[in-house]
């Protein structure tokens, strides 16, 4: 059975989607079947794979329109597959608030991917709303990336007390890990936050920092993850180790 693994922060620019992307690639890169969901409405997954516009996607999904083999569509990565978001998920948002068990759809509409790969990675909206909530549900473990400023702090207590009370919805789910992006180290306050973080969390806390890396930054505008990009640059070495860490963190 595959480990689904949700991406979350409420904090937008931290390098969620990058890292979804980039930690999904180098997974299949080291054989492992992967599925990438897209579950936000601006859709920087789906383009970042060279998948914008592709239909069916997950609104389709989630509200029946469509199977799971319907809305799978293949990457330019050999054992990365991905589902698709656009706009349409932004609807889904308020539809979702007047329906029963609001909180299950992605869960459920995911549920049959679980024996078909090792790995299902969620990359969520950057808010605490019902679309992220709902990839909460879904998820065994929580990856939380996180940006090596002062606010990055506030948000994480923020975070950890959204996933203690989605406990009682999914009792199961845990925290899989807290890494940095876009560090800096001729920084002081990267290097404070990520001694304060690593202090408190110990082993939670990923070994391998992502640094801030320009390349990581163009790949997503020509659709490609870093291993196809340029996977001899500090990002992809880093997000290589990050995915290397993930599967020994089992």
């Amino acid at each position: 059975m595959g480990n689904i693994y949700v991406f979350v922060n409420q904090k937008g620019g931290v390098g969620k989607t990058t890292s979804a992307i980039n930690i999904g690639a180098f997974l299949a890169e080291e054989g492992k079947n992967v599925l990438l969901v897209d579950f936000d409405s601006q859709a920087n997954l789906s383009s970042g794979l060279g998948l914008s516009g592709m239909k069916p996607g997950v609104y389709e999904l989630i509200s029946g329109e469509a199977s799971l083999t319907e809305v799978v569509k293949p990457t330019a990565i050999p054992n990365l597959v991905a589902i698709p978001s656009d706009i349409d998920l932004s609807g889904a948002a308020v539809e979702l608030i007047e329906q029963e068990q609001r909180d299950f759809f992605l869960r459920n509409a995911l549920e049959p991917a679980r024996s078909r790969y090792d790995y299902i990675l969620i990359d969520c909206p950057p808010s605490l709303g019902i679309l992220t909530i709902n990839g909460l549900v879904a998820a065994d473990h929580v990856l939380i990336p996180m940006q090596c400023e002062y606010f990055a702090l506030e948000g994480l207590s923020l975070l950890l007390q959204t996933v203690k009370r989605i406990n009682r919805l999914n009792p199961t789910i845990d925290i899989g890990g807290i890494f940095f992006t876009m560090f800096d180290s001729r920084i002081k306050l990267s290097q404070e936050v990520v001694r304060q973080v690593s202090a408190r969390f110990k082993k939670k806390v990923f070994n391998t920092v992502a640094p801030r890396n320009v390349r990581l930054s163009e790949a997503p505008s020509y659709g490609q993850p870093i291993s196809l990009y340029d996977p001899q640059c500090a990002g992809a070495k880093a997000y290589r180790r990050l995915a290397q860490e993930l599967i020994q963190r089992g």
